[in-house]
């Protein structure tokens, strides 16, 4: 029997057809793999066909009129909801443990949207010190020109985010890693504490995806992703998504997404659907390379500190063992050496780390400099490394030549 498609109004995400195999409770390989699609619907495809539609075509006045109903079998307009675009949400919403799921036209519009859903002028917002840049540059020069307010927290302490609510504070936004020197704040205690007073947590997935960690059973109200990184994987799509469960919230964040016009191309959201495919056995991938890398790097005498959770030596590593399932590809670390020349003469000299800011594809990254620093009035020189789905042994070989003359 064939399932009714998604009804981007409705809160329910398109339930999966059956299996061939039934199981209980399926894998998450087996969830990318099938949850969402409906193959006679798809007249056979194995793949999820594209539907490159700006208009829906309605067979007559009443099914028009009723356009809007929970259940409805007919879509609209593909800037607020379209087949293919439903069944990335679908696939997202399960794998991350929501009930529903928006897909944005890239990273950035999954967080303005999520976090301008939830403020108002005169609100204020605490969030960590070395969030991603692009999110620091919304919450420290934009919102303030609507009276919202951002306190950065430089800690790790759940006390320390609890010490900075104010009464008007409406949202707690969270990275755990953070993006340039990854930190890991725990987040149970502050979640907790943001529920007993209301405010809601938005939590940005990307590092992780739902493979390693999923915020929303750790009590996160929201959970962002730039699908453009790991979920895409290979560097030629851009996108984002919002996931939670609160259906206000979803009407919230999908009024943002409506009106402000952040809506994902059909073509996008084939290439993430794609994507998730291989997603497993790509975090596999560069976790174990990752942390090859980390180990070498943190033993070679040219280097001053790695930072990478996934090390013993990580100041929260026993928390980013309780957090996370796993790690991904993307860590960062200094140079004994604190100089311009010294870091660009490591970037240079790389041949398979190539000079690039937009992680999370099948190739290895490189960037440099001090724009994660905290001070800057004493600026610290730090690079960042994406690592990739090359051999491992290729990957350690390329920083180790990299690194000759720099101790």
């Amino acid at each position: 029997m064939t399932q009714p498609e998604f009804d981007p109004y409705s809160s329910q995400v398109c339930p999966s057809p059956p299996l061939e195999d039934p199981v209980a409770q399926p894998g998450f390989e087996t969830l990318c793999a099938h949850f969402g699609e409906d193959r006679v619907a798809q007249r056979g495809a194995a793949a999820v066909p594209i539907y490159q539609a700006s208009t829906f075509i309605y067979p007559d006045a009443e099914s028009w009129e009723r356009r809007h109903d929970p259940g409805t079998l007919y879509f609209e307009y593909t800037r607020v909801g379209n087949p293919t675009t439903a069944v990335l949400e679908a696939k997202l919403a399960r794998l991350e443990g929501g009930t529903w799921a928006l897909a944005t036209a890239s990273g950035m519009g999954a967080i303005t949207a999520a976090l301008n859903a939830c403020l108002h002028a005169g609100a204020h917002v605490v969030a960590p010190v070395g969030i991603y840049h692009p999110t620091q540059r919304y919450l420290r020069y934009y919102l303030p020109r609507f009276g919202v307010d951002t306190t950065f927290v430089d800690s790790c302490d759940p006390a320390d985010f609890v010490a900075a609510i104010r009464p008007n504070t409406r949202v707690i936004y969270l990275e755990s890693p953070t993006s340039g020197l990854f930190a890991v704040p725990e987040i149970p205690p502050i979640t907790a504490a943001a529920a007993q007073r209301s405010i809601i947590t938005i939590f940005d997935n990307s590092w992780a995806t739902p493979y390693f960690q999923n915020p929303l059973k750790i009590g996160c109200d929201l959970v962002v992703h730039s699908a453009t990184k790991y979920i895409g994987g290979h560097s030629d799509v851009v996108g984002g998504v919002v996931i939670g469960r609160d259906e206000q919230l979803r009407r919230r964040v999908f009024r943002e997404v409506e009106l402000l016009g952040a809506v994902l191309d059909p073509f996008a959201a084939f290439l993430l659907i794609r994507g998730l495919r291989t997603l497993a056995l790509r975090m596999e991938h560069h976790q174990a390379a990752g942390l090859a890398v980390a180990r070498f790097l943190e033993q070679h005498p040219a280097v001053r500190c790695v930072h990478h959770p996934g090390l013993p030596s990580h100041p929260q590593h026993q928390i980013a063992r309780r957090q996370l399932r796993g790690f991904s590809g993307l860590f960062s670390f200094e140079l004994k050496n604190q100089s311009r020349e010294a870091t660009h003469q490591f970037m240079n000299r790389t041949k398979l780390f190539k000079i690039g800011v937009s992680w999370g594809g099948y190739e290895s990254l490189v960037i440099g400099g001090t724009l994660f620093s905290k001070d800057p009035a004493q600026p610290t020189w730090v690079i960042r490394l994406h690592v990739g789905l090359e051999a491992v042994e290729d990957l350690v070989a390329d920083v180790r030549r990299a690194l000759e003359g720099l101790s």
